[in-house]
Formats: C-alpha cells, structure tokens, sequence
C-alpha cells in the first residue's frame, strides 16, 4: 500500500472511532501532546508523510508506524492498530532532524 492508499485508508475514520490506549495517554501527557491534535491529525492526515507496517499479534489487525511532519526538526510519530477502530498504541515526539530515522 503506497502512502496516498494509506491517508484514504485514514481518511474513513471518525474521531469516536479512535481509541487512546492508556500508555498513549500518558506519554501524550509527559510529552505535552494534545490528544485532539492526535485525532485530527489520523482523520485529516495531510501531515503524514511517512508509514511502515509492522508485524501485527493477531490476524484481524494491521500495525503501522506513522510520521507526522510539522518541520524539519519537529514531527509526531504513532503507532497505530486498525480492526475496524484505530488504537493509538503509543504517541512520540520527535524534536530532531527524523527524516534521517524513517531511513
């Protein structure tokens, strides 16, 4: 799936439809992240500019490790489980230069 599939993928949910475990609750807490922010940005993503699948536990579930670009030294990646909802596994704040990490 190229990145364009993924934001329409994305783009099909709703904000009830995200579900903030609660580790992603509390490093969005300790990293300052606003969590509205978080759901705005998976439901409307023109800010994602990076996604890579990961092995997923179970069948029925797709894992994806996302990057969302604010600037260059500063972008939000998460970790997303879609089955029907999409679960924020965990929310990270990257304050450097991240293109250098996604490749």
């Amino acid at each position: 799936m190229n990145i364009n599939n993924f934001k329409k993928k994305l783009k099909n949910y709703s904000k009830r439809d995200i579900i903030i475990t609660y580790h992603a609750k509390i490093r969005a807490f300790v990293r300052d992240i606003n969590l509205e922010e978080v759901k705005e940005n998976i439901t409307n993503p023109y800010k994602l500019v990076y996604f890579k699948e990961q092995k997923s536990e179970k069948e029925d579930e797709h894992k994806y490790e996302c990057y969302f670009n604010y600037s260059k030294d500063h972008c939000h990646k998460y970790v997303l489980i879609t089955n029907g909802k999409i679960i924020i596994v965990t929310i990270i704040n990257i304050n450097r230069n991240w293109q250098r990490s996604i490749k």
